[in-house]
C-alpha cells in the first residue's frame, strides 16, 4: 500500500511538474487552490511544498484562522506583487477592497493560529498520522459500493457507485446516516471526502472509519 502510494504523489508530482512548465512555455500564471490543502493538511506547509512545484499564485482560507472567523488570502510571487505595487504616486496600488477587508477579529485569530500550528508542531503532527490514517482508510475496501479510495497526508476520498439514474444519491445518503451516528462527513458528487482536524487522535481515526464502515456495509 505504502509502494503504491508513493508512486502516485511522484505520478502526481511529475504531473504538476508538466504543468508548471507548460505555464513558463507560454506565459500563463500557475495558480493552487490550496484552500483545503493548506496549512499543513499535507504534512507540509502546502500542497505545492509536498509536490515540489512552485506556483506563481496560492489561494489559501480556512486553516489560515483555523475556520474560527472567515478570512481568506492569495499569495503571490514577487514579480506578481511588483506589477501591482508599483505605478504613479496619485495612484491606489491596488484598487480594490471589501467593506470586512482586514477585519481585525480575522487578523487576531489568524496570528493565533498561526502560533499554535508552530507551537505544537502540528503539520508534522498531521505528517506523523499520515500512514495511519491511510491504513484506516483502506480497510473499507472491499466494502459495499466502494470503487475508489484516495489519500494524502490527512485527506481522503471515497468513491461510491452511483445509484443508476440517480446520481449523488448514494453519497447523500452515506452522508445522512454518518449523521445519525454522530459522524460529520463532507459530499461531493457520489464522494465523500474527510479532512479531519489535525489534533486527531488515532483512537478518533479508529471510531471514524468505523463508523463509515458501519454506514458502508448497511447501504442499500
Amino acid at each position: 500500500m505504502v509502494e503504491i502510494a508513493g508512486r502516485k504523489l511522484r505520478d502526481a508530482a511529475r504531473q504538476l511538474e508538466r504543468l508548471r512548465a507548460i505555464c513558463d512555455k507560454h506565459g500563463l500564471l500557475l495558480i493552487f487552490d490550496e484552500v483545503i490543502t493548506g496549512f499543513g493538511r499535507l504534512g507540509a506547509p502546502f500542497a505545492c511544498e509536498r509536490f515540489g512545484v512552485l506556483p506563481d499564485m496560492v489561494t489559501c482560507a480556512k486553516g489560515l484562522t483555523n475556520g474560527t472567523v472567515p478570512m481568506a488570502g492569495v499569495i503571490v510571487r514577487k514579480g506578481i506583487y511588483d506589477a501591482f505595487m508599483t505605478g504613479p504616486e496619485i495612484a491606489v496600488e491596488l484598487p480594490h477592497g471589501y467593506t470586512y477587508s482586514g477585519h481585525p477579529l480575522a487578523a487576531a485569530a489568524a496570528l493565533a493560529a498561526l502560533d499554535i500550528y508552530q507551537r505544537e508542531d502540528l503539520f508534522a503532527r498531521a505528517k506523523a498520522l499520515e500512514s495511519y490514517w491511510e491504513e484506516g482508510l483502506h480497510s473499507l475496501k472491499g466494502l459495499p459500493h466502494v470503487i475508489d479510495l484516495r489519500n494524502i497526508g490527512l485527506v481522503a476520498g471515497i468513491e461510491l457507485e452511483p445509484i443508476a439514474g440517480r446520481p449523488a444519491a448514494r453519497a447523500f445518503d452515506a452522508f445522512l446516516k454518518c449523521y445519525e451516528r454522530g459522524l460529520l462527513v463532507r459530499t461531493t458528487g457520489d464522494i465523500i471526502a474527510l479532512s479531519p482536524p489535525l489534533v486527531i487522535a488515532r483512537g478518533e481515526i479508529d471510531q471514524l472509519f468505523g463508523t463509515l464502515a458501519g454506514v458502508l456495509k448497511d447501504a442499500a
